[in-house]
């Protein structure tokens, strides 16, 4: 017998073309995962492009370079460092930072952002300079430098430490072993910063 057309099991539904904002969402979270999993140097339009399950068409004409979609894939997607509790010490809040700074680092977009910090020659790292002192480097020193005063205000630190060498001092050496020496920040690299360098360094003399 043979089966009508009619009578046959209807084809699933295509899924619904997305546009506009989804679309974009959809584009830069794509690109971000490229970024986390093969890197700077492996990232490709067309790689992005399937990712986000849209042709490659569409990325271009809302980004003509992976450098630009690049640059709003980060600062859309990095993670924000929240307020630093009150635990006490400076040690403990120092200890409490330092932990949401490298949970941010080893997010995907953490880890999407030191694939462009450690891969991308100095020309292409000048154009995501702003992202990565904006996104990155100043809310760091931002929470470094309450946490310090805070300090100050309880007598534990000397009262010249709210300085800008001080509160470089977190953010560089964090980004320094990470990128030279393949650190991953357990809490026992963090608490042997806190202990060795930093709780020193902002230590009363005398004290």
């Amino acid at each position: 017998m043979v089966t009508s057309r009619w009578s046959a099991a209807p084809a699933q539904a295509a899924a619904p073309r997305r546009r506009g904002a989804v679309l974009e969402r959809a584009i830069l979270d794509a690109a971000l995962e490229q970024l986390s999993t093969v890197g700077w140097n492996g990232l490709t339009m067309e790689g992005v492009a399937a990712g986000a399950q849209t042709g490659k068409a569409a990325v271009y004409r809302r980004w003509p370079s992976k450098e630009d979609l690049v640059a709003d894939a980060l600062q859309a997607g990095l993670p924000r460092l929240h307020a630093v509790p009150d635990l006490g010490s400076v040690r403990e809040d120092l200890l409490a930072l330092c932990r949401q700074a490298r949970d941010a680092m080893f997010s995907r977009p953490g880890s999407a952002l030191r694939s462009v910090i450690h891969e991308c020659d100095t020309m292409q790292a000048e154009r995501f300079h702003a992202v990565i002192v904006e996104g990155v480097v100043e809310p760091t020193i931002k929470l470094l430098r309450e946490v310090i005063i805070r300090g100050i205000q309880r007598g534990e630190v000397r009262e010249d430490a709210a300085n800008g060498y001080v509160f470089d001092a977190v953010p560089a050496m964090m980004m320094y072993r990470s990128k030279m020496c393949g650190c991953e920040w357990s809490d026992r690299d963090i608490e042997e910063m806190t202990d060795q360098l930093m709780v020193p360094l902002l230590r009363r003399t005398g004290v």
